[in-house]
């Protein structure tokens, strides 16, 4: 059994190295109980070396704060635009998607060059601007009460429209991923929003930049499991990486 002082330096240690911690996997390295780690974590996070999540601890703070849409769009853009690129080179002939609200989101929109006709279902104003131009586009608004924060409908209004349609892929944009929460918002009627957009898409793509790994927003969207693809950039870490294609989740690095 490894003392306290041991103890906190080899998690501190592993903290360097991958970003974050499971309460389970210290558990068997360091040869001690769940109570124990969880305590240890504890007296980390007292001494500002650590954020405990749900199941673990993080060196980044993990939770999201919800901030105005013309915030956000200052915030990692290079590494936005390049995620936007890649998700509006996935769209095929005669699709028929959905794209969710936020910055990467609307850039991604910018950047779709339909071939033959087009088919999007959204709830962001901004998304559906972007896309109106386009002679061959269909664009389905979704209604609600507006977000003035996303500038996007939410509620049972748009969420009643959903049930009468399929689409083939889900961009799906959110505040943050966590390995064990799974994909969160800040906003509970839009988490709520999203789960039904799931529902309705063959495949969902997460369209998130790297800072979004660790965070956690207030209301959860779904598990990992239910999502198929990631495009994200270059900044995240290869544990992050080794663990969503562990669990059959493709990753496309930007």
């Amino acid at each position: 059994m490894s003392n306290l002082t041991s103890r906190h330096e080899q998690i501190l240690e592993r903290l360097k190295k991958q970003g974050s911690v499971a309460v389970w996997d210290l558990c068997k390295e360091l040869k001690v109980s769940s109570v124990t780690i969880r305590k240890d974590l504890k007296l980390l996070e007292d001494k500002h070396l650590l954020y405990r999540t749900h199941g673990g601890g993080t060196l980044k703070n993990p939770y999201a704060s919800d901030r105005p849409v013309n915030e956000k769009e200052k915030i990692n853009v290079t590494e936005k635009e390049s995620i936007a690129r890649a998700a509006a080179a996935l769209i095929e002939a005669n699709d028929s998607i959905i794209i969710g609200s936020g910055t990467t989101a609307q850039m991604a929109a910018a950047h779709i060059k339909p071939q033959g006709s087009l088919t999007v279902i959204t709830a962001a104003l901004q998304v559906a601007a972007a896309l109106i131009h386009h002679p061959d586009t269909e664009v389905l608004q979704l209604g609600g009460m507006l977000r003035k924060s996303s500038v996007s409908a939410t509620g049972l209004y748009a969420e009643k429209i959903l049930e009468d349609f399929s689409c083939t892929k889900l961009f799906l944009g959110v505040d943050g991923i966590d390995v064990e929460f799974g994909l969160t918002t800040t906003n509970a009627a839009e988490a709520q929003l999203n789960r039904k957009m799931l529902q309705v898409a063959q495949k969902t793509i997460v369209l998130a930049d790297s800072s979004k790994f660790g965070k956690r927003g207030y209301a959860r969207i779904c598990r990992l499991e239910d999502v198929q693809q990631v495009i994200t950039d270059a900044g995240i870490s290869e544990h992050t990486v080794s663990v969503l294609r562990g669990m059959g989740i493709e990753v496309t690095i930007v």
